[in-house]
């Protein structure tokens, strides 16, 4: 692998951390086939040199590979190119409007929170955001027919949509998703997700007119671009009957 000239492709004026400049640029490099299946990545303290980052920028960077599957730690050896392994991967991400108007049902929503906060651990790391950055937080009641199905909560970087609050999100048809392809190019092709259950709060029972105690199916969400660019985390507690999930489930390799 060649040094970048000058080491221009990491930029340390853009908002983006550094070890996230790096993953997108190894991983440019594996789809580009200049590392192919089983290549040796140089070391730790090769990829210092090369980019000027430090090392746990480059551990960083690393590690998430690691996680999507395209890189596998040899012990002894070093790090090499891997060949994903199969996965079933759960066809969500699209947004709670185009759901409803492929199944011929009519989207609503109503406004509850709509507000630039100072985020905890658990929304920033994800994000790949500093602790205690600022995010902006989208609280939602969605309804299919008029009656309510949803309470969603999104929480994003204010670099990605600046001046999103400023739209009026009481408008019934209203997706987040649109706004940000439409608005701002970007664009969510893949998400991590988890599928549970639990009671739901006093706020949500009201909210979806549900008697307590009541179960909610939940799912929790982060949601990335094509370059694996993390792009908002979500958080939605559906009701039992009026929404039932159907997941399409489709094995191939990542």
């Amino acid at each position: 692998m060649k040094a970048p000239p000058g080491g221009t492709l990491i930029d340390r004026n853009h908002p983006e951390p550094l070890y996230v400049q790096l993953r997108i640029i190894l991983k440019s490099m594996i789809d580009n086939r200049e590392l192919q299946l089983n290549d040796k990545l140089p070391s730790e303290r090769e990829l210092v040199e090369i980019y000027g980052v430090s090392r746990i920028t480059v551990r960083q960077a690393i590690k998430d590979l690691e996680n999507l599957g395209f890189l596998q730690t040899r012990a002894g050896k070093g790090i090499y190119v891997s060949e994903p392994k199969p996965t079933y991967e759960i066809e969500i991400v699209r947004s709670f409007t185009e759901t409803a108007e492929a199944n011929n049902r009519k989207p609503g929503m109503r406004l509850l929170t709509g507000a630039v906060i100072q985020a905890d651990l658990e929304i920033t790391r994800p994000l790949s955001l500093p602790a205690g950055s600022n995010v902006i937080f989208l609280e939602r009641l969605r309804f299919l027919d008029d009656l309510p199905v949803v309470v969603q909560r999104d929480w994003f970087a204010e670099a990605i949509a600046p001046g999103i609050l400023d739209i009026d999100w009481n408008n019934e048809n209203r997706s987040l998703y649109a706004e940000f392809n439409n608005r701002y190019g970007v664009i969510p092709t893949r998400g991590q997700s988890t599928l549970s259950a639990r009671l739901a709060s006093e706020q949500e029972a009201k909210l979806l007119q549900l008697d307590l105690p009541a179960a909610v199916l939940t799912l929790d969400q982060i949601a990335y671009d094509n370059e694996y660019r993390p792009v908002n985390v979500s958080s939605m507690a559906y009701h039992p009957v009026r929404y039932p999930l159907s997941l399409t489930q489709s094995r191939r390799r990542v």
